[in-house]
């Protein structure tokens, strides 16, 4: 697989120039940010907050009863999410006032013997969205530093901080289109994913700014690497995320492992979106970069 998908984004490469190179994930990126606008005007976010983020209400109840029923029993309150984990169900409401919490806690409490009730206030989910785009703009503040002191370049560098952009934000609209929530598990795949971008980028600069030999030999050569880790780490994500979302093809008794299943789609979309970026956009503007006349003789040699 790897090898294939080397050998057709060498061909694509050599054979497209700067502007063609550009065009598709550029195009992709500007999907997936009129996506986040269109979801930020109509909800006033770009993605649709789990509970930790907007607050609510999550009851765990020991019964037989399959989650459809229990949306039907309780359809009279904000109900947002049931389903089964296990030997249990578990529904996720919204935001409700004192009396109406109140009231679907005895409702349960009356129905079920073993209850379990975790609720978040909306004072605390705001909270935390200030603290996790906090924590994302540190990242790329932090990752920004530290590829600009490495190369002291400004091009290369943007390049490598524009990938990383387009990778979180492409993913940010999956998750938006397919309707995921963001929680701290989704929140944790999409700082990982800034790591995983960086990596290859920093791969592809490095060989293209520091290696000798022709443009077109040090792209190929950093592509076989490159493409060879990506795959190994898909390969991967795609067995925990078959395993996590359809854990009853192998074990009937076993139940989805929701939590595990959503980090590993992210990170399986923001990997495709990285090979796009990095061996696309990435190689074309440095590309452009390196063979401007006044860099042709240092860095191609």
């Amino acid at each position: 697989m790897a090898t294939g998908l080397t050998e057709f984004l060498d061909h694509f490469v050599k054979n497209h120039d700067n502007r063609q190179l550009l065009a598709i994930p550029l195009a992709v990126l500007a999907v997936s940010l009129a996506v986040l606008l269109v979801s930020f005007a109509s909800s006033g976010s770009p993605v649709t907050l789990g509970m930790e983020f907007q607050g609510g209400t999550q009851i765990s109840v020991d019964t037989t009863d399959s989650p459809a029923m229990l949306e039907e029993m309780y359809s009279s309150y904000p109900l947002k999410d049931a389903r089964q984990t296990g030997s249990r169900v578990s529904m996720q409401f919204g935001v409700m006032d004192n009396e109406e919490q109140r009231q679907l806690e005895k409702d349960v409490m009356d129905r079920y013997s073993n209850v379990e009730i975790k609720q978040i206030g909306a004072i605390y989910g705001k909270e935390l969205q200030v603290q996790a785009l906090q924590a994302v703009l540190l990242s790329f503040i932090g990752m920004s530093i530290v590829v600009f002191l490495l190369f002291r370049t400004f091009i290369p560098s943007f390049a490598v901080v524009l990938s990383a952009f387009s990778d979180i934000t492409i993913a940010v609209a999956f998750m938006r289109v397919a309707g995921i929530d963001l929680s701290l598990g989704t929140l944790a795949a999409l700082l990982m994913l800034i790591g995983y971008s960086v990596d290859s980028d920093i791969l592809l600069t490095n060989r293209v700014l520091k290696r000798k030999g022709t443009v077109e030999e040090k792209v190929s050569r950093a592509m076989q690497t490159g493409i060879t880790m990506t795959t190994t780490t898909l390969a991967a994500l795609a067995v925990m995320y078959v395993v996590s979302t359809f854990p009853y093809l192998v074990i009937p008794s076993f139940t989805q492992i929701t939590l595990l299943s959503q980090i590993s789609i992210i990170l399986i979309v923001g990997l495709f979106a990285d090979i796009l970026n990095t061996w696309l956009l990435n190689t074309g503007i440095l590309r452009w970069y390196v063979t401007k006349p006044e860099f042709r003789g240092r860095y191609n040699r």
